[in-house]
């Protein structure tokens, strides 16, 4: 367990009991896998997870597309305050409506970005996209693209579009990571004796693979997390720019993990170890074409955001300012 999560299990914990943004109610402990825990909601109180000014479009949101909460239970987040995809949705579900602001969010990490384009549903955030299709084959069904968002399909926690200068469309997947660290266990046989290289070995073995394979020490050592996450994200990516997915010209991926998780950063996969110090810096040597992966801290991204040119950000700002009060602290 990694010591990132154990510090916010603590401030989540003081957060719940200090702030103005629960009830008496959620300030009790919650029931969390076999026993109460002071850093969870009570189930009954697990909306407020979430921003208030989230919670009902949010959980609707979720609802209409069938969305699968994280172990949320009768339509709710997980009542889990260090939840990674409630993290995502607190930061970035305030802006799912909000082109502008979103713009302004993403402009330092694309530069070219000309203005934000309607997602899904008229908006400009989605969230666990999975794709249109079921483009690797995945699940016991692989040709039917009748699937679950949110479990058992590669899919990011969001993915935004927008038009370029150059007037091409970019689709952009996010993952989302808050507290995770990864132990160095293999995962290419899955719980089900699955062999998992056989479900993706086609995609890296192809001509146009977007892993540059000669820097690869051997397909088995993507086989790890978050590398074996990773791979398929890109995979994913790759098919939907291929199949120009809603519109898009080029799609690619976008990795967002706090400066403050040192525990993150482990190389997992032994063969891996030698290329670089952190997952990121390993994965940005592993894809072929530059602009196909983008890794930020989310210190850079949410912490530089300008709230003063959007007012209307600025309760929000204030709330995960608190909340994930890291986001706007810079470590030497």
């Amino acid at each position: 367990m990694g010591k990132f999560l154990e510090e916010e299990k603590k401030k989540q914990r003081q957060f719940k009991m200090n702030s103005v943004y629960f009830s008496e109610k959620a300030r009790a402990d919650g029931y969390y896998r076999t026993k109460y825990r002071p850093f969870c909601l009570p189930e009954e109180n697990a909306e407020e997870n979430l921003f208030h000014t989230i919670r009902d479009p949010m959980m609707a949101y979720f609802s209409e597309h069938d969305i699968k909460w994280h172990d949320g239970h009768n339509g709710k987040p997980s009542n889990h305050m260090c939840d990674s995809q409630v993290c995502c949705a607190n930061f970035l579900f305030p802006f799912f409506d909000k082109p502008d602001a979103l713009a302004a969010l993403l402009s330092p990490i694309f530069p070219t970005l000309q203005k934000m384009l309607p997602f899904e549903d008229n908006k400009f955030v989605a969230f666990e996209w999975i794709g249109l299709h079921n483009y690797l084959h995945e699940g016991k069904s692989p040709d039917n693209d009748n699937r679950t968002r949110g479990a058992f399909y590669t899919r990011a926690d969001a993915a935004v579009k927008f038009l370029c200068s150059d007037g091409s469309i970019q689709l952009v997947l996010v993952e989302w990571k808050y507290t995770e660290s990864y132990s160095p266990t293999a995962i290419k046989i899955s719980p089900s004796q699955t062999d998992r290289t056989n479900i993706y070995a086609c995609l890296y073995n192809s001509d146009d693979c977007i892993l540059n394979k000669a820097a690869v020490p051997g397909f088995g050592s993507l086989f790890y997390e978050p590398f074996y996450q990773l791979m398929r994200q890109q995979f994913l990516a790759k098919e939907m720019e291929k199949a120009h997915e809603l519109e898009a010209d080029l799609v690619s991926l976008l990795h967002i993990v706090p400066r403050h998780n040192l525990d993150y950063r482990r190389i997992t996969s032994p063969p891996l170890e030698k290329l670089g110090n952190s997952p990121t810096e390993v994965w940005q040597k592993l894809v072929r074409y530059p602009g196909k992966f983008t890794a930020v801290y989310t210190e850079d991204l949410i912490g530089k955001f300008d709230v003063s040119a959007f007012p209307e950000q600025r309760d929000w700002w204030s709330y995960v300012t608190s909340r994930y009060s890291w986001v706007v602290q810079y470590p030497g």
